[in-house]
């Protein structure tokens, strides 16, 4: 017998994202988040993503024990850009039981038909900057923390609810060189030369003048936020949001593994690279204190591997060679600290851009998502 109870309390929400710790515990691939950034996310008083979406939350119940979950979102904002009549669903967790999956996307498509929506699709969050697309190829790979794990049991559900592949994501792992290129160096210089581009002392400001820096993060956000519009899933992302992820990236901010350019008062690009936390998050088990503290300080020392999270230009200065800037800076950084690999977050397969940032540091596709879609 299976019953499915939506989420209303406090109570029940932290059942919901202990379902995962729970279901993943023991995995090497798994990365859990933390209750301190699901709780806020899905908080109307907190994720001012709220404003222009709505969320229902879900709990499926066989025997009496939680069995699976799901998330459905009314995104209006990504509805009213693109003109699209969609539903999405995110944290879509289960046992190996096809009528658990199948009686929580029912509840999904209820709602769906009660808006009069004609598509669900998923897994997708309230913006970009949360995890997107189910994994597809690559489960004996440790995921980001920005990245999505799932049992490979979960395809077959998908195809068993009729989905269809609407896009796929590619994660790629980059061996970082042993030694500085000397013509990515030149480059960078004639680059900033040229367009009379500056490089931010991140780690002066970090430690000197921490407002200065905190308008920076900002207006890098809005690069982002600019830069990524037109990408599948994209919304706006309003200042409010763009504060609570800069707390974040200060969570795991290492000044050689991140760099602005600059010219005058404008960011003409970013990179943000951070240390695995992989490790780190499956100690903690959704809270970092205090089981997940010494892995959190051996990660931010001595990081073997790093995420990139996020490269992104200005329109106003694309083409002009700002990216050689951040390449270069970044590189150096991990040389010496001594990283060994840096893996790239999910990135659109057609998103040829990005891909041919790395092509000259032969890449190794080792992940693939997907963003299933279910006609209602």
């Amino acid at each position: 017998m299976i019953e499915v109870k939506e989420v209303l309390t406090k109570k029940d929400k932290k059942k919901f994202f202990k379902f995962y710790i729970d279901l993943y515990k023991g995995s090497p691939y798994a990365t859990p988040n933390l209750y301190s950034d699901e709780l806020p996310e899905f908080d109307p008083k907190e994720n001012d993503a709220f404003r222009f979406a709505d969320c229902r939350m879900f709990l499926a119940y066989k025997n009496g024990k939680i069995a699976g979950r799901i998330a459905a979102i009314h995104h209006r904002g990504v509805n009213e850009k693109f003109g699209y009549k969609q539903v999405r669903f995110t944290r879509f967790d289960f046992i190996d039981d096809l009528e658990v999956s199948k009686a929580l996307f029912e509840k999904v498509c209820e709602w769906a038909k009660e808006l009069e929506m004609t598509e669900i699709i998923g897994p997708m969050g309230f913006s970009d900057l949360n995890e997107e697309g189910m994994l597809i190829d690559g489960f004996d790979k440790e995921v980001m923390y920005i990245e999505i794990y799932n049992h490979e049991y979960y395809i077959k559900h998908m195809e068993a609810l009729g989905a269809y592949k609407v896009v796929d994501w590619n994660c790629y792992r980059i061996k970082v060189p042993e030694k500085h290129d000397e013509r990515l160096k030149k480059l960078s210089a004639l680059v900033a030369e040229r367009n009379g581009f500056e490089l931010v002392d991140i780690a002066y400001l970090l430690k000197h003048d921490r407002k200065k820096l905190d308008e920076y993060m900002m207006k890098c956000l809005t690069v982002l936020d600019e830069a990524f519009a037109d990408l599948y899933g994209t919304s706006p992302i309003n200042d409010k949001q763009k504060a609570r992820e800069m707390k974040t990236v200060y969570m795991a901010l290492v000044p050689e593994f991140a760099a602005i350019v600059t010219k005058g008062e404008d960011v003409v690009a970013y990179g943000f690279m951070m240390p695995s936390m992989t490790k780190v998050l499956q100690k903690a088990r959704g809270n970092v204190f205090p089981k997940g503290i010494l892995p959190y300080m051996n990660a931010m020392k001595h990081p073997e591997v790093v995420d990139l999270m996020s490269i992104g230009v200005a329109k106003k200065y694309s083409n002009l060679g700002a990216v050689a800037m951040i390449i270069d800076s970044c590189l150096a950084g991990l040389i010496k600290r001594g990283s060994k690999y840096i893996e790239t977050g999910p990135e659109l397969e057609n998103n040829n851009n990005v891909q041919n940032l790395w092509k000259n540091y032969n890449p190794e596709l080792v992940k693939r998502h997907r963003c299933w879609g279910v006609k209602v």
